[in-house]
This record gives structure tokens, sequence and C-alpha cells, in this order.
């Protein structure tokens, strides 16, 4: 497992027992006996830290690279699944996945920013950072979630559109606020769930859902925290602050309503246990689904499209 800088204590004490597995009882010494103590202590000291991280210390966490991404909530949440590509004008962005299954039984429209797992998916997957192309296939699945009544279902895990410039030749700011007006408008129950890093505008054009469901270490904001420091401070280093002035959290950002629910984590995040995280998330989208499942058309449209408006409502003395 890849071990995060905070975590280096924790790392130390899983070494030892990596060594004492490898070891046979010798003498007094009961191997098992030992190996059970270091994994109480373990447990004990990711309790405590994991009880308090910082904002950036939780940004970490949402980029660690043994987090379960998109596809692995697809490949374990949907079945028969079929992959949809294209948008049907210029050509299949991988970043963005999608397509038709059953969650659970129930037909259902997906749709999620694929940040890919290794060298060449990542690769392949551009990191999970969507083209225009992207943006419009996203919409053209939207469209046929309406068209044929299906909830739809995304998975948003990205630092943000791509910001090349052939993305911005072929129209990126118009794709990305065609496919928020497309989610806003939709007349079936929408439920967008943050599994990682939530950037920007590229992470909003798939989150405009009836319900924002929001993993407990993952972050969604307008700007990345280094982004925000270059700007603010003509510096990366301060990131840190950045982070913390961002209230880029699920705790932060659900005080201030701009998510509905926080999905709690296995102990040590997601990367941790992530059979565990799946099946947590998968139970918040159930749940969702069955509150929005008998809601007419019109209503999920004005309720969806009022949240977003309440959103920008300053609150009660500020």
């Amino acid at each position: 497992m890849q071990f995060l800088d905070f975590e280096k204590p924790i790392a130390e004490l899983e070494g030892k027992i990596e060594e004492l597995r490898h070891l046979t009882d010798a003498g007094d010494i009961n191997i098992a006996e030992e190996v059970a103590k270091l994994n109480a202590k373990v447990e004990k000291l990711l309790r405590a830290t994991y009880a308090k991280l910082t904002p950036w210390q939780k940004t970490q966490v949402a980029r660690h690279p043994e987090r379960p991404h998109a596809c692995d909530y697809v490949r374990a949440l949907i079945e028969d699944f079929v992959p949809l590509a294209g948008d049907r004008a210029f050509a299949d962005d991988k970043a963005v996945v999608g397509g038709l299954g059953r969650f659970r039984g129930r037909s259902v429209v997906v749709i999620g920013l694929e940040k890919g797992s290794d060298t060449d998916s990542r690769i392949r997957h551009n990191f999970g950072m969507a083209k225009p192309e992207g943006y419009r296939k996203a919409k053209r699945l939207m469209n046929l979630a309406n068209q044929f009544g299906l909830p739809l279902l995304s998975f948003v895990d990205t630092s943000g559109a791509y910001p090349g410039v052939d993305a911005e030749a072929r129209g990126q700011a118009e794709a990305i606020a065609r496919c928020i007006e497309t989610g806003l408008d939709l007349r079936v129950p929408y439920i967008a769930s943050v599994i990682g890093e939530g950037g920007s505008g590229g992470a909003i054009a798939l989150a405009t859902g009836n319900v924002i469901l929001m993993q407990e270490h993952a972050i969604y904001s307008v700007i990345s925290p280094e982004g925000c420091a270059s700007i603010l401070w003509r510096s990366g280093d301060q990131a840190r602050e950045a982070a913390d002035a961002l209230k880029l959290t699920a705790q932060d950002l659900l005080k201030l309503g701009v998510i509905d629910q926080v999905v709690p984590e296995p102990l040590g995040g997601a990367h941790r246990a992530p059979e565990t995280a799946i099946r947590n998330l998968s139970e918040a989208i159930e749940s969702s689904l069955r509150d929005l499942s008998g809601l007419e058309g019109g209503v999920l449209r004005s309720r969806r499209r009022e949240k977003f408006i309440d959103m920008g409502r300053a609150a009660p003395g500020h």
C-alpha cells in the first residue's frame, strides 16, 4: 500500500507487522500474539489520525492512487452494463465513461469521470480531465435518461476540465454550461456522487443532481488548493492554507448546503477497504432513489433547480 506523508507512523507499524509475518515463532516470542498487538495499535493510530484530518490531508486522501475510481463503482454496482461512446459530433472522450445498466434491478443511465488506476489507463482517460466532447457525451446520455424515464447516476472524480488550447478551441466553457443546463432540466431522479476530487465546473457539469452524495474524505471545490495558492500568493507552497480557506471538505460543504449527505468511508479511507466504501455508497444511492422514485418529473425538475438557486443566496447575517 502507498502511504501518505502524514501516515508515516502507521507505515512503520505495518512494516513491522509484515516482518513478523515472515518469521516463525522463536523461543518465548509468540508471533501471532505480537501481530495482534501491533494490529490493535495500527487501528488505534488510524482512528486518532483520521478523526482529525486537516483539509489538506483530506485532499491527499481524496487523490490517493489506490482509491476506487468511477469504473470500479460501475463494475461493482451496475449489472448488465452497456457502455455508450461518442458525442455524435467530434470524438469519444475516454475521460467520461457512461452507458446503460441495472442498479439493484432498476434500469439506470450511468455517467462517470474516470482518472485511471495505472500509467496506461491514466493516459487513456486523460487523468479524468474531460474535453468538450466528453461533456457533450454526458449531455447526450442525460437526454437519453430523460427520453426513456430512467434515473441518472453520476460518479464525479476529476481535478477539473482539461485546460488545453484544443479544448478551448472546441468550446470547453460552452460544453460545460450546456451539460449543467441539461442536468438541471431533467425530469428523472438524478443522484450525483463525489467519490474523490470534485474540481471546478468540470465536476459541477456532472453533479447537478437532486441529491448530491459525497464520500467522507472526498473534496469538492471551485479550484484546487494549488491553483488557489498560485493565484493568491503567486506560489503553490501555500496550498495547505488555501485548502483551509476553500472549505472543500464534505463536512464543510454539508454545513454550507452544497451537498446533501456525507457517506462514511472505512477506517483509513476508501483505498484501505474499497469493497466497504463501494457498499456504503450503494446503500446511500439506493436510499436516495427510493425517496425520489415516487415524485413526478416536473417536481423533480423544479426542486433540483430551486436547490441550486438556493446555493447562491447568502445565509442570514452574511
